[in-house]
């Protein structure tokens, strides 16, 4: 079938709206240069109407009366006196178009002459980088015109570069990591150490946008969050890189703080974590933060390799099956584990052949928390005994499935020493403290999208859940509560986060809890007896 020809109002149509939108636009912009002294003499009477306003509404009720008298007997006044009303238009006139200027204060044009050697500087240096003999117009060339390829660029107070936007030709190799580190490596240089900087590839635009981060925040103490069950909080980033916001106190004030969340549970895909850090960067206050959460809806059980007493202050609260800082409790306590792993895991499948619900002590989360596991691997080793991280392979195996949660700390020289079980099975990392661009691909998977600083508070790092983006992080101000260095504050803090102390067994009714103890462990195969309180056997 042919097709009819369209109308000719449907073909020319765009043709003329765009004549009459020009028409309309270039009209409009003449009534508002002929018209801009009487819209600002307006907005001026505006501005005067509204002070006189504020003026009446503060002057006292008792003092209203003679105002009146005395405004009224100016009028009467200036009626009366020869060109009186002219005078007094002409000065409203002149009043009000003095108050409805544009007060919109105007910025320099350019840049003074220090910023513009910076960026002279800044743009001779990325000449041998972004130029090739065989371009016939290049971009970038000595002696070359710097504003044509910065796009825009801003200062901080100090001088130094705080934003900029630079082109780069379409020939450049920004799709390898290894040209692109050298291009950021050098603007980093010359834009000023000490600082973090984000850098924004557009691949397709040929631009690269470089920020300077704000630090973030350290005041953050420990404290209840605004979470649901199964979420932890690791630390608190960047508000452009998350889009959920928590509000936290801060002394008597509150404000919005972008966290970095954790999900764990059945559904997680990245149900184990692995936090590494050197000396005094804040894995421990990390994992002291994430069991004072765990605590709130489960179980824990803590073991500390260092043997330095950084958990002390959980020892014998609720939830907190046992802290172990020796190798015959870890040994013990972890077995106990990997026995519970498959005892949820047997009882759950049971229950699901039946046709039943999952009994509920199989659905409250197990945490094991092992603060430098390598040092007590060197001393299983020197005494001829298991590994205990041969022990963690059931839980990480299998704990998603049966609500067990691993979270491993570790120092970068003992980095090597974990096992293969560990290293494979805790997707979400995080690294704390100064490291190198290659220690943080190593552990993280991937390079951060900003320049690490060697001088760094604690708890500050970077955390990636899986496959995810790479974030910044500072984990809130947890510190042990039984340091003497510790502030009164954050201590306070910490103390009113901790469960109450366990009820001794004896101290209990004979005809309560062991009970439902001995009735749960006859109907499982396997003992659920919890390291520290009956049958397992302590170090000593």
């Amino acid at each position: 079938m042919a097709r009819r020809p369209l109308p000719r109002i449907l073909s020319t149509g765009s043709a003329q709206i765009a004549r009459s939108r020009d028409l309309a636009r270039t009209a409009a912009d003449s009534a508002t240069d002929v018209l801009h002294p009487l819209i600002t003499i307006t907005r001026g009477l505006r501005r005067l109407a509204a002070a006189g306003r504020r003026k009446w509404a503060d002057t006292p009720k008792d003092r209203r009366g003679p105002l009146l008298f005395l405004v009224a007997s100016v009028v009467l006044i200036v009626a009366l006196v020869p060109y009186g009303p002219l005078l007094a238009v002409i000065t409203l006139m002149a009043a009000s178009a003095w108050h409805g200027r544009d007060r919109t204060p105007t910025g320099p044009k350019g840049p003074d002459e220090a910023q513009t050697k910076r960026l002279e500087a800044l743009y001779e240096a990325l000449v041998p980088y972004f130029s090739v003999p065989d371009d016939p117009a290049p971009l970038y060339t000595h002696g070359g015109e710097w504003d044509e390829a910065f796009a825009s660029y801003e200062f901080d107070d100090t001088g130094r570069i705080s934003h900029l936007s630079l082109r780069y030709p379409a020939y450049f190799t920004d799709g390898e990591e290894a040209a692109r580190a050298r291009i950021e490596q050098l603007l980093h240089t010359k834009s000023g150490r000490g600082r973090e900087y984000r850098f924004t590839w557009d691949e397709e635009g040929n631009q690269l946008t470089v920020t300077v981060l704000p630090p973030l925040p350290t005041d953050i103490a420990a404290q209840r969050f605004v979470t649901a069950p199964g979420e932890t909080v690791l630390g608190f980033t960047d508000p452009a890189g998350v889009q959920r916001t928590l509000p936290l106190g801060f002394g008597e004030d509150r404000r919005d703080v972008p966290p970095v969340v954790w999900r764990t549970g059945g559904r997680s895909t990245e149900p184990h974590l692995l936090a590494v850090g050197g000396p005094c960067s804040g894995t421990t206050t990390l994992l002291r933060s994430v069991a004072l959460q765990a605590l709130q809806h489960g179980d824990v059980l803590i073991v500390e390799g260092g043997g330095t007493g950084e958990f002390a202050c959980l020892t014998g609260r609720d939830g907190v099956l046992a802290v172990e800082c020796g190798l015959a409790g870890a040994l013990a306590g972890l077995e106990w584990a990997a026995h519970e792993t498959e005892r949820r895991l047997i009882a759950a499948n049971r229950a699901r052949q039946a046709g039943h619900t999952p009994p509920e002590d199989t659905k409250r989360p197990l945490w094991l928390l092992l603060d430098r596991p390598t040092a007590l691997s060197h001393l299983a080793a020197a005494d001829g005994r298991e590994d205990p991280q041969t022990l963690l392979q059931v839980p990480l195996r299998h704990g998603r499935a049966a609500g067990v949660t691993v979270v491993v700390a570790e120092q970068f020289d003992a980095l090597e020493s974990l096992s293969e079980a560990v290293r494979g099975h805790t997707r979400a990392r995080v690294v704390l403290g100064p490291a190198s661009m290659s220690q943080l691909a190593e552990v993280l998977g991937s390079p951060p999208p900003t320049t690490p600083t060697r001088d760094v508070p604690p708890g500050r790092g970077y955390a990636r859940l899986g496959s995810g983006p790479v974030h910044r992080l500072q984990v809130p101000a947890t510190p042990d509560p039984y340091d003497e260095a510790t502030s009164e504050a954050h201590r306070q803090a910490v103390l009113g986060l901790l469960p109450q102390h366990t009820t001794p067994v004896d101290a209990q009714p004979p005809d309560t809890a062991p009970k439902d103890l001995v009735a749960t462990a006859q109907e499982s195969p396997v003992s659920i007896t919890a390291p520290g309180a009956v049958g397992v056997p302590a170090e000593g």
